[in-house]
């Protein structure tokens, strides 16, 4: 190890994908600062957000997006989302021919894998999924990618039978689909929304429809969270399109209930109440013993939390607060801080600042441990509605206590920027 850190000093070698964001992380450096990104800085292909024309080319795209990830390539963490990219996806997913497979290797080219591998990748991938919820998109997120560069990617470019790659493609694609939502919680958006796409081949390949569909929700929320409402609109459509033939009553009540959060930012506030009461309506016929296990956390509380988003954007306040009330589960933190900021906003539109106040501080009593660049956009946005209340002594007390947790510190730089 002594020669290979001389050697990195000496410049004659660097530190490889599995040293190089561990010294990043002993040194609290990015790896730019350490001059890590030399091997992907002229991979501006990465910077095309497309749907894979194949299995072979997602294989390849994921694993060198993991890569570049790893190495801290700036153009691709600072990437936009592309508006084209959703389209191609939506279309190119619905008018798909059968799954295909990759290209033959030769046996002795990489390693075998088998279902006791995809069962590992499974459980791996359960684990950094609780983290997530508890800790934020960005506590664990590097820590994801690396696993998925350094112990999956080997996985997809070895031989499998077909079985074996069908269901290493759908854990796969599940898994991509966690960086992905932890890269939108992290608000690296293009970046997230690269990973959907990988994800949503992979799960083509994988022949599995159900996953595919709850990725193009997640493409979704996130384009609804960037003020793309339509297009947002669009892709849970598209999502309940796809699924039709394998849909189950909870998949179909989330995808509805995407659908409902688009148009109620678009104020089409009646074909809004019609997907919340679609969604409700396909909930109610649930049998978790039928269900995908990955999507079993959506439940009324869940729901009750989507809606109370969809009346908040309608400036319902007392529905909101009514399904706000409903929608803390105790047992999702981020979701629950979500939850209980929609709740503060609501007490605002209902010209309540002083209870908007203290259910904001609960939130942030909460939030204390999450580290999102997500939770940071709500406070941001609840800063801004508050100074509507700002001669309150209320609200200045609030302020005055609010300043203690880092949250509320960053939303500060977050208003500043979008001024």
């Amino acid at each position: 190890m002594k020669r290979r850190i001389a050697s990195w000093e000496n410049g004659h070698s660097t530190p490889d994908d599995f040293y190089g964001p561990l010294l990043c992380e002993a040194l609290n450096v990015t790896a730019a600062e350490l001059g890590l990104n030399h091997r992907t800085d002229q991979d501006t292909t990465l910077l095309h957000a497309a749907y894979p024309a194949s299995p072979d080319d997602a294989i390849a795209t994921v694993d060198r997006l993991w890569r570049a990830d790893l190495n801290g390539y700036e153009p691709l963490l600072q990437a936009e989302p592309s508006e084209h990219a959703w389209n191609e996806a939506s279309l190119r997913w619905l008018v798909a021919p059968e799954p295909s497979f990759p290209s033959q290797r030769a046996a002795d080219a990489t390693v075998r894998g088998g279902l006791a591998d995809v069962s590992v990748i499974k459980s791996t991938s359960d684990l950094f999924a609780q983290l997530d919820d508890r800790f934020g998109g960005d506590h664990a997120r590097q820590s994801v990618i690396q696993y998925l560069s350094r112990d999956v990617a080997p996985l997809l470019s070895g031989t499998y039978t077909e079985p074996v790659g069908r269901a290493l493609f759908s854990t796969v694609a599940e898994s991509t689909l966690l960086a992905g939502w932890m890269s939108y919680d992290a608000c690296r958006h293009g970046l997230a929304q690269r990973y959907f796409l990988q994800a949503l081949r992979l799960a083509q390949d994988g022949n599995d429809r159900r996953l595919a569909g709850s990725i193009l929700s997640a493409m979704s929320h996130q384009a609804t969270f960037l003020g793309q409402f339509t297009r947002a609109a669009t892709l849970a459509r598209a999502a309940l399109m796809g699924i039709s033939g394998v849909a189950t009553p909870t998949l179909r009540a989330q995808f509805h209930a995407m659908k409902a959060r688009a148009l109620a930012r678009t104020g089409d506030r009646r074909a809004c109440e019609a997907a919340l009461t679609e969604a409700a309506r396909a909930l109610e016929s649930r049998n978790n013993d039928d269900e995908p296990e990955w999507i079993t956390y959506f439940d009324e509380a869940e729901l009750a939390a989507e809606a109370a988003h969809c009346f908040r954007d309608v400036r319902s306040a007392r529905q909101a607060v009514a399904h706000a009330e409903n929608a803390m589960s105790g047992s999702h933190v981020r979701s629950d801080f979500f939850a209980t900021m929609v709740l503060a906003d609501a007490h605002l539109h209902a010209d309540d600042p002083e209870e908007a106040c203290r259910v904001a501080l609960d939130a942030l009593d909460l939030g204390e441990q999450l580290k999102s660049a997500r939770c940071v956009a709500y406070l941001a946005e609840f800063r801004r509605h508050l100074g509507e209340f700002q001669t309150s002594p209320t609200v200045r007390e609030f302020h005055e206590r609010a300043r203690e947790h880092r949250l509320w510190a960053a939303t500060a730089t977050v208003i500043t920027q979008s001024r």
